[in-house]
């Protein structure tokens, strides 16, 4: 089992996802990444007892890994631009989803998995899809120029319909707003109670001011009985009160305390004097 040192004190409303077991190994059983990864050695079970789990560790670690696997076993629909059951780069990921067996306290329908990079191409392509309804009724407006207002009216409908949804939703379009901008709305519109939610390093499009922003988004689902398990590298991030920190570094993974984590250590002491450091580059 997981090393389960205690967490500090604090009110846990609803976890959906109780726990992750690995299935015992076996000869047959494959080999190579992802399945030797140190921080996986020896791990039987990973218990989450918090509504906010986040993961963290240097890079290579495992940790969006884990994350990916856990995400494809839970079966979760994916946000953004890629699909986990059929992205070619997620093969080795889905023969670890394989060997995990997930225990619910009550399975959601709803939540979603997200990784950073797919809802950059998300953005895009909703650009390119308003751009395009835009461009159909330009040409519908000019073939119909002649005709009756009412089959002019007609005809233009089902696109106007398009884009009044897409600008419903979406306003100008996610690609004119910043990235934070965009990923924090994108976000808060998908956000239903009651759900589970896969992310990995949300905080990639965030600046420290929207990285705040995005921590009440958090308390917002954790009050509304939703469940997040998600990696970051980001101290203010991981400071969110009463999380469940996993550190991958270590072999086993374990639980730690947020200011026994090199990424807070590390980040207050450069800020504290960034020179000590800087002089040696």
């Amino acid at each position: 089992m997981l090393a389960s040192e205690p967490t500090t004190g604090h009110h846990r409303p609803v976890i959906h996802l109780r726990s992750a077991t690995f299935r015992a190994a076996s000869e047959s059983a494959p080999r190579g990444f992802p399945f030797d990864l140190p921080a996986l050695s020896g791990v039987e079970s990973i218990d989450f007892r918090a509504p906010v789990t986040m993961l963290v560790g240097e890079n290579g670690s495992g940790k969006s890994t884990l994350l990916e696997a856990i995400a494809i076993a839970a079966k979760s629909v994916t946000a953004g631009s890629a699909d986990a059951t059929a992205d070619p780069t997620l093969e080795g990921v889905r023969a670890l989803a394989d060997t995990l067996r997930l225990t619910w306290a009550k399975r959601p329908g709803r939540g979603f998995f997200l990784r950073a990079e797919d809802f950059f191409g998300y953005a895009r392509r909703l650009d390119t899809m308003r751009a395009g309804l835009e461009d159909e009724l330009r040409r519908v407006e000019v073939e119909y120029a002649d005709a009756e207002p009412y089959a002019r009216a007609l005809a233009a409908s089902p696109i106007k319909g398009e884009l009044g949804k897409l600008r419903e939703r979406y306003g100008d379009g996610l690609d004119r707003r910043s990235h934070g901008e965009s990923f924090l709305h994108f976000f808060a519109e998908r956000l239903v109670p009651g759900g589970i939610y896969f992310l990995d390093e949300p905080e990639a499009p965030l600046s420290p001011a929207r990285q705040l922003s995005f921590l009440a988004l958090l308390k917002s689902m954790e009050a509304a009985s939703s469940q997040v398990i998600l990696v970051t590298h980001y101290p203010i991030l991981l400071a969110y009160p009463g999380d469940d920190l996993l550190i991958l570094d270590a072999a086993p993974l374990r639980r730690v305390c947020y200011e026994d984590l090199e990424h807070v250590t590390l980040t207050r002491d450069f800020l504290r004097d960034p020179d000590a450091y800087l002089r040696h580059l």
